[in-house]
């Protein structure tokens, strides 16, 4: 028994080492960063190889690149044997099958796959550089990344309607231009959809110039594809300039639903939240966690955000029993 409590604190430990960095903890912190110069280097060389000038080096580039691939096989092996801790609710199985499903697990799989059976799919390889967003991501830097991604999932319904409106009107202009330049230029607009391309690069103010109208109805429609394009694009942006403000509208304590003001907490010596994470504290105690300050670093923490004796923290009451219709300041 004394054995197996003292495995499994051990490898405990290695799953706080291989997650996400934490600035304590200068073995997690190393990890990571030579996890970064490992995926820099790994990048590099695949960028490196393309080089005619450079192939005498390909037997180094090789070796390079087989190495970096043996640690991101490690690393990959090490997570999925640490998942369970990672989905502490879960048996050890139902851990593994989330992890492997999860957006993090199948962005490491899908680094790796290429260098065995998807040769052709290079590119994917270039998705270990949101693994490095991925090792920060409690910084500053990812926090700002991770505001861009929280805009888009909220708002990727009015998102996706804009796009079909956007694709509606290619179609509908390459029908238009067809019809328009089909007997001027027969070779260019062949059918239908032949002038997608053209719309495409019209709708979206590209203008590349390789097909254009030659007749006067093409090009009023032209004209008026080009204005119609300038509204099509601004229809998103607005739709996500939008989320960034009721985002940030959010972050500062501002309760859309009810009009409840934020807590502001400390997290002291004897808190009983020390080392839980966002998501253990918001299934225990209807809490949710906004805003952290960390040694004087501003954070938006995700669900595996683990608190640390001397946080500050905004917090919001998400049920009806709230300790106070006013906002304040608190221990934890």
């Amino acid at each position: 028994m004394k054995n197996k409590k003292k495995y499994r604190a051990w490898k405990r430990r290695l799953f706080d080492i291989i997650q996400i960095s934490n600035t304590s903890d200068m073995p997690s912190k190393v990890f990571d960063i030579f996890l970064v110069i490992v995926i820099i280097a790994n990048i590099t060389v695949m960028f490196l190889e393309t080089f005619p000038e450079l192939q005498r080096f390909n037997g180094i580039f090789d070796i390079v690149e087989r190495v970096t691939l043996a640690i991101f096989l490690i690393e990959y092996a090490l997570r999925i044997w640490t998942a369970e801790f990672l989905y502490p609710r879960r048996s050890k199985k139902e851990a593994v099958w989330r992890f492997l499903w999860s957006f993090d697990g199948i962005i490491e799989l899908l680094t790796i796959l290429p260098f065995f059976f998807l040769s052709g799919f290079v590119v994917f390889r270039m998705l270990r550089v949101v693994r490095i967003f991925h090792l920060f991501r409690i910084n500053a830097t990812y926090d700002s990344f991770n505001v861009i991604t929280a805009v888009l999932m909220e708002k990727k319904n009015q998102i996706l309607s804009s796009s079909f409106i956007i694709l509606i009107l290619m179609l509908a202009s390459s029908i238009c231009m067809w019809s328009a330049e089909h007997e001027a230029q027969p070779e260019l607009f062949k059918n239908a959809l032949s002038g997608i391309w053209w719309s495409v690069s019209a709708l979206l103010t590209v203008g590349y110039g390789d097909i254009y109208p030659v007749t006067f109805a093409g090009r009023v429609l032209a004209v008026i594809m080009s204005f119609l394009g300038v509204g099509a694009v601004a229809i998103p942006t607005g739709i996500i300039s939008a989320g960034f403000v009721e985002h940030y509208t959010k972050v500062q304590g501002e309760d859309t639903k009810g009009g409840m003001p934020i807590l502001q907490m400390k997290a002291g010596i004897d808190s009983k939240w020390i080392g839980k994470s966002v998501r253990e504290i918001d299934a225990q105690s209807n809490m949710l966690i906004l805003i952290a300050e960390r040694k004087g670093k501003t954070i938006r923490p995700t669900a595996d955000y683990r608190v640390e004796v001397g946080d500050k923290l905004a917090v919001y009451v998400n049920d009806d029993r709230r300790p106070s219709r006013k906002a304040g300041t608190a221990k934890v």
